[in-house]
């Protein structure tokens, strides 16, 4: 569980990062309309949230370096008992003080008036710039104001830059309080997998199992941190399937791309099961071939490895193992070269995990792919899809779609599976769907 020393280093941090003379602003995210009067349930900004743990909109925080008074501003929304009563309880000024350790605290309808005197004497103001057009447009009149009057025009910022950067490698590396915090996020994920595969019968529509896995995800405090793609039989080839309303025939697979978010922080787990708890000869084989190639990839995370190093791993897996099962002709080497793969696997290997389940931080530096360091998170999800309609390789191998994804942990001395206590064992799933 993360601590208010927690946020309050994090914004240590960011100050030292951008360097003397450098504010940095981050607001909320808007509440966001599902249909006329009804809003989808609110997300916090993940910038916000990482620096302050606050989770309320319409509120903005502010770093300013130096600041007599504190150098942590933050604006929300005043205490009000008739919406509170509506929509729930405020921190008000004095909770984002009291609760969230802002040094100073100011309604949010005080930003106009208020703001331009943060800013004065500030060299350069940092901005996620292109995430919110409307903030954006009202920082630039704050600063034509301050620019515009004659008292105030040598101490207005002379530049707005990116904050992105900053942020987005500090999240980059995780903390040992924040894979604390994944790892619980993984374990709850874990079950959900598994009561959905010991509720999985013939006949389910693809819709009950999500409701199995969402129910663990919600009994547990946690949300989805995705939308769940739970795909029988030939749907398993739609990469971001998500309709999940297919009925499950007996001999099809299941796969199932679920994770959950957790005290802010995300997990992504995929398996893929045999419906009726017997994977055929054809399905079994190409089973067999994802989890050698996502075994070898794991073994690729570790400090100095570059990001795509698990990913070549893969492809050199599969590529053979398509080979051996009379899926794919030629030289292996041949193959990898000219992407010969790319018809049966499409996608890259890992992506970045953390507060978001597409995380942040750059995959290449000076043009290179980025090396692994300790407190990295990734996935690692190898997977073969062969169309229902390829009519080029064997009957009992059209419409098989398997994926296998872990989360994973670099460590000083090599790596840490997150989401280890979930099987891929073939037997063991085999003996897992259908048994509670």
């Amino acid at each position: 569980m993360l601590q208010a020393q927690d946020f309050a280093r994090r914004r240590r941090a960011l100050l030292g990062a951008l360097g003397p003379g450098c504010a940095a602003i981050v607001p909320a995210s808007p509440v966001r309309v599902r249909s006329r009067d009804v809003d989808y349930p609110y997300r916090p900004d993940t910038n916000l949230l990482y620096l302050t743990g606050f989770r309320e909109p319409e509120a903005v925080a502010v770093l300013v370096p130096g600041r007599a008074d504190g150098e942590f501003v933050l604006f929300c929304r005043n205490r009000d008992p008739l919406r509170e009563l509506w929509d729930g309880k405020r921190a008000g000024p004095e909770g984002a003080k009291d609760q969230f350790g802002a040094d100073s605290a100011y309604p949010i309808d005080a930003l106009d008036e208020v703001m331009p005197g943060l800013l004065k004497g500030c060299d350069t103001v940092h901005y996620d710039l292109g995430s919110n057009p409307a903030f954006e447009a009202r920082l630039g009149g704050w600063l034509k104001k301050m620019r515009d009057g004659s008292k105030e025009r040598n101490k207005a910022p002379v530049q707005v830059a990116a904050l992105d950067f900053y942020l987005h490698e500090m999240r980059l590396c995780k903390h040992e309080t924040e894979l604390e915090c994944m790892r619980s996020s993984a374990a709850v994920a874990v079950g959900a997998h598994k009561r959905g595969m010991r509720r999985t019968r013939p006949d389910m529509y693809e819709y009950q199992v999500e409701a199995e896995i969402v129910y663990r995800f919600n009994q547990s405090g946690a949300t989805e941190s995705y939308p769940s793609i739970v795909a029988s039989g030939a749907n398993a080839c739609i990469l971001h399937y998500n309709e999940n309303t297919s009925r499950m025939r007996d001999g099809d697979l299941l796969l199932v791309d679920a994770g959950c978010e957790l005290e802010g922080y995300a997990s992504d787990i995929t398996r893929t099961w045999p419906v009726g708890g017997t994977y055929t000869p054809e399905q079994r084989a190409v089973y067999e071939i994802v989890l050698e190639a996502q075994r070898a990839a794991i073994e690729k995370m570790e400090p100095g490895a570059a990001i795509l190093d698990p990913h070549h791993a893969a492809i050199d897996v599969i590529t053979r193992g398509l080979k051996r099962i009379g899926l794919l002709k030629g030289k292996v080497s041949e193959l990898v070269r000219d992407g010969g793969y790319r018809e049966f696997f499409m996608h890259r290997t890992s992506h970045w995990l953390g507060m978001d389940v597409h995380d942040v931080g750059d995959y290449e530096t000076d043009g290179e792919p980025r090396k692994l360091e300790p407190g990295m998170c990734c996935t690692v999800e190898p997977g073969i899809y062969i169309a229902a309609e390829n009519g080029d390789v064997p009957k009992g191998f059209r419409g098989i779609g398997i994926r296998i994804e872990d989360d994973v942990a670099v460590t000083q001395s090599g790596h840490e599976v997150l989401t280890a206590a979930l099987s891929k064992d073939p037997d063991e799933i085999e003996a897992l769907v259908g048994s509670g």
